[in-house]
């Protein structure tokens, strides 16, 4: 569920990530013919499948969904599509079919419904993030970048602004304040933490790989377990929370 709580910015930072992957091999394929050519039918299909992904979206101001008479609109589910577009293409599969173009469509609607009902709760019980608290955040995704040329530039390519950032980082801030107080995790066990790091160490051991030892990945293997136990716990949260809205699905 924090891909849900914070799609618009993984979508954001995904551009980026992709952005970076540049030209740093052009100078040692500039004499080959044959590098040249398969550098070009590479980005040939990349621009295809670019194509393909936009073809999937929708007018930026067409109502996707109505949450208890809030709107959904076609811009956020655009840049909600792309994160989960992304992520698809991060575990080897193809947004573009057929069949995986319904299953990112419901992925998708069903984040932005879950989102929406998460914060109108938080809301509801009083949560607000500080203009200091947005500030200090902007100031950590700028620190991402060399310079504000790089910044800005990086924020246009993904379709978003200034003022759509602040947003979905106070919205992100909100979001943690009511997972840290009415969400909480519980404790997580020595046993729990054993479990899991002796069926990573069966997987490491079956592809011959080197296991570190309990000690190395225990913070690693103690905050994973957080995660789930928080995600599954909003899950629960957003079907109770599902079944007292009304939800009415546009597209």
């Amino acid at each position: 569920m924090k891909k849900i709580m914070s799609i618009l910015m993984t979508s954001f930072l995904a551009v980026v990530l992709a952005a970076c992957g540049g030209n740093e091999e052009s100078n040692k394929v500039k004499n080959d013919d044959k590098a040249v050519t398969a550098e070009a039918d590479q980005q040939k299909q990349m621009e295809d499948m670019q194509k393909k992904l936009e073809e999937q979206q929708i007018d930026d101001k067409k109502t996707v969904a109505v949450v208890n008479d809030e709107e959904i609109l076609g811009s956020q589910y655009n840049n909600a599509l792309a994160s989960s577009q992304g992520q698809m293409q991060q575990m080897g599969q193809d947004p573009t079919s057929k069949e995986a173009a319904e299953q990112v469509k419901k992925q998708t609607l069903d984040g932005l419904v879950g989102q929406t009902l998460l914060l109108q709760e938080a809301d509801k019980k009083g949560y607000q993030a500080s203009e200091s608290d947005i500030n200090k955040k902007l100031d950590e995704v700028k620190g991402q970048f060399k310079t504000e040329e790089e910044f800005e530039a990086a924020l246009k390519q993904s379709g978003m602004d200034m003022k759509s950032l602040e947003a979905q980082i106070s919205e992100d801030i909100q979001l943690q304040q009511y997972m840290e107080k009415e969400v909480p995790v519980d404790e997580i066990t020595d046993e729990e933490i054993q479990t899991t790091y002796d069926q990573y160490a069966e997987q490491g051991k079956a592809a011959n790989q080197e296991v570190p030892k309990l000690e190395e990945m225990k913070p690693q293997i103690e905050q994973s377990l957080q995660q789930q136990k928080q995600q599954e716990q909003l899950v629960q949260q957003v079907e109770k929370l599902k079944e007292n809205a009304k939800i009415d699905i546009k597209i």
